[in-house]
């Protein structure tokens, strides 16, 4: 049976929002950090839930909730701090039936996540950074979204080189898959993402948007695309990362028509106009129009 995160011909590609409960993300760190702590480590709870709710009617499927900053340059949080940002919004989320994806790379917050109501695991260390992950996803059943990076966010953006980004990627992809599976995991839930911006220069990011197919024929597994205010954007445009919309939209279009599945987005109103285009286009490419 395929995965259901593969996208439909005739169907948008679907939407992933971002919901970052911390301070110091790239573009939206603090949006739900209060002075007090009143609300689970300073967490506005019910502005947080209100900002995932406006994100489902506007269009994303699934919630990606995250504790952690994976920014360049970030600096590493403990279990007890992620937890004590994330689970409030995931207990309130959950009792409005949202599809919840956690975002994180520690096994423990994986497990009190998924039990709270989380139904998939979104790694950036592609459940390699904890020697307990891959037993977490095998023994919930939830899905999973394996991520590839070069070096740790507090120094991957240094020097980050590849011989050739797109095989090197699609081996480290492939190892994790086969490391997914070997621990029980089902195929039908692995979502693999390349990651962009993670321990990648301005070359690299663009190969692997103009490649997305070659991971497609390699795994018959749904990409996921993380461009939305990304860096690598500003580089091309000069733009700060608040004002990379239009940016982001042809990013994301350009994903969608090269065979991305997904999209991971901040403005969720904005860029699902840029998934219809890029649906569009891709179904007129593979003659479905």
């Amino acid at each position: 049976m395929p995965s259901s995160w593969l996208r439909t011909a005739g169907e948008p590609a679907w939407i992933m929002g971002v919901l970052n409960c911390t301070p110091d993300s790239f573009s939206d760190g603090g949006n739900f950090v209060v002075d007090t702590v009143n609300a689970g480590a300073g967490i506005d709870i019910n502005a947080a839930v209100q900002h995932a709710l406006m994100m489902r009617d506007q269009g994303a499927v699934m919630i990606d909730v995250g504790g952690e900053s994976t920014r360049p340059g970030a600096n590493p949080v403990s279990v007890d701090e992620e937890l004590a940002r994330v689970m409030p919004v995931i207990r309130a989320l959950s009792s409005y039936n949202v599809n919840i994806s956690i975002d994180t790379t520690k096994a423990e917050v994986m497990r009190q996540a998924v039990a709270a109501g989380a139904s998939m695991i979104n790694d950036v260390s592609a459940l390699s950074d904890d020697p307990d992950a891959l037993s977490v996803v095998a023994d919930t059943g939830v899905d999973v979204c394996l991520m590839h990076k070069q070096g740790m966010p507090k120094t991957m953006q240094d020097n980050p080189a590849y011989r050739d980004v797109v095989s090197e990627v699609k081996d480290y992809l492939g190892m994790r898959i086969e490391a997914c599976l070997q621990a029980g995991i089902s195929e039908t839930s692995i979502l693999i993402d390349p990651g962009i911006g993670f321990g990648k220069r301005l070359g690299d990011n663009l190969a692997l948007i103009a490649s997305i197919e070659a991971f497609k024929r390699a795994f018959g597994l749904p990409v996921l695309m993380g461009v939305s205010r990304k860096s690598f954007l500003g580089m091309i445009t000069g733009s700060d990362a608040q004002a990379r919309e239009i940016e982001t939209a042809a990013a994301v279009s350009a994903c969608i028509f090269n065979g991305c599945d997904g999209v991971r987005v901040h403005d969720v109103a904005s860029q699902s106009k840029a998934v219809a285009v890029g649906s569009a286009l891709r179904d007129a490419h593979l003659g479905l129009s």
